[in-house]
């Protein structure tokens, strides 16, 4: 039977006002690293003695699905697009979650980036699609504008040639062309909370028209900054009949709103959700008193190997400092955080992946869900909030199996 969400926020909408200003001006949470004013530094939980650790010494071992994608149950123009992606054998949590999911059982998948967590729950979803000829709606939510866009991207190629229709909502867009495309009837709607409220509120999304919700980093989407705007959404989602949670990383406190969002879940833990990854060097630089931080940094990036940087710093305004300086001194960086256009963003990401710069300095919008391969070393110019973002952090570099480096500076 459809269920709804009992969070224990419960949101007043008939004295709800409509936000006055424009979504892709809003600061919405989507928008900003954490609750609270979006340049206020909160003082880090992170247990610096964690954060110095050599990668495990170890032959890697490639998880071997015993089945091919080809000898899934799964529709045939699917396969025929999962082959021309080039793969061939599932992934851990595609393969154990697979059967879970396309009988409609509830999910939490919980795996290290890079493991193929968005094809988990596209691949089933896109078989559902494909077997009620495109009646079903599905709504993924997630955390941040480029994971938005990078789910509707695999989506696009995964359901090539047939005709099923999605959208992506982000902030930073434009409004108008947003309130045009929501008109539309799509099969999948990717967006971060902040814009599909905004579309909601003015008429222009019907939350009981879907039947499936996903969570993409839940543990993000269920935190302080979130929760509240997640509740409003699935309290309209009436009908929900299925709900999918998928991230790398889990925080127990956040148990009781899991355990309201599903109905006896099946759990597939590829990873603990609480550890660092074995396969990333971790060093931990201490700054002696009246040491030159910035000095230290840039010594640091200018040795040789350092070739496709990612710095993280907690605020908008320390992340335009260390790119200005960094451009200073003559190292060619770009910036990503919430107070730049999207435009602006999409094409630092793409400078980045395509190593016309070195050096991408960001906000913790970075740490979560940014495809970028080959990312050689992921330095903490400051300590993150809590240790999930540090997690997500250094998940950015040794994906898919190969070695990586994390820096992090400590005073």
């Amino acid at each position: 039977m459809p269920r709804r969400s009992n969070f224990y926020y419960m949101p007043n909408t008939q004295n709800s006002r409509r936000r006055s200003k424009p979504a892709h001006g809003r600061k919405g949470p989507q928008s900003r690293p954490q609750a609270g004013k979006a340049n206020r530094r909160k003082q880090s939980s992170v247990d610096v003695n964690l954060l110095s650790q050599k990668a495990v010494k170890r032959e890697v071992k490639t998880y071997e699905a015993q089945r091919r994608f080809a000898d899934m149950p799964l529709h045939a123009a699917l396969l025929a697009n999962i082959a021309k992606k080039g793969y061939a054998q599932p992934t851990e949590i595609q393969d154990r979650s697979l059967e879970a999911l396309l009988e409609r059982r509830d999910l939490m998948g919980v795996a290290q980036t890079g493991t193929g967590k968005t094809g988990a729950f596209l691949i089933p979803l896109i078989h559902h699609l494909l077997e009620n000829k495109g009646d079903e709606r599905v709504l993924v939510l997630a955390p941040t504008r480029e994971l938005a866009v990078q789910i509707e991207q695999e989506y696009r190629e995964l359901t090539q040639g047939m005709r099923l229709k999605s959208a992506c909502f982000i902030g930073g867009t434009n409004m108008n062309r947003d309130l045009e495309r929501a008109g539309r009837p799509v099969a999948l709607t990717v967006a971060t909370p902040g814009r599909l409220l905004d579309l909601a509120q003015r008429g222009k999304i019907d939350f009981k028209r879907f039947g499936t919700l996903v969570l993409d980093e839940f543990d993000r989407m269920l935190d302080m900054g979130f929760a509240k705007d997640v509740q409003r959404i699935t309290e309209a989602m009436t009908r929900r009949e299925h709900t999918l949670l998928f991230s790398a990383t889990l925080d127990p406190a956040q148990k009781p709103h899991i355990d309201r969002l599903l109905h006896k879940p099946v759990e597939v833990k590829v990873s603990s959700g609480a550890v660092t990854a074995d396969h990333v060097d971790q060093e931990i630089i201490r700054l002696k008193e009246g040491e030159d931080k910035f000095a230290a940094f840039l010594a640091l990036i200018n040795q040789p190997g350092f070739e496709k940087v990612l710095v993280f710093a907690e605020t908008k305004r320390w992340v335009s400092k260390v790119r200005k300086k960094l451009g200073q001194s003559g190292l060619q960086a770009e910036e990503i955080h919430g107070n730049k256009t999207q435009n602006y963003r999409q094409k630092a990401l793409q400078k980045f992946k395509s190593g016309k710069v070195q050096v991408l300095v960001a906000t913790d919008v970075a740490a979560r869900g940014l495809d970028v391969s080959d990312v050689t070393h992921v330095i903490n110019y400051q300590l993150p909030g809590s240790m999930d973002s540090y997690i997500h952090r250094i998940g950015r570099t040794g994906r898919a199996g190969k070695a990586g480096k994390a820096y992090t500076f400590v005073n």
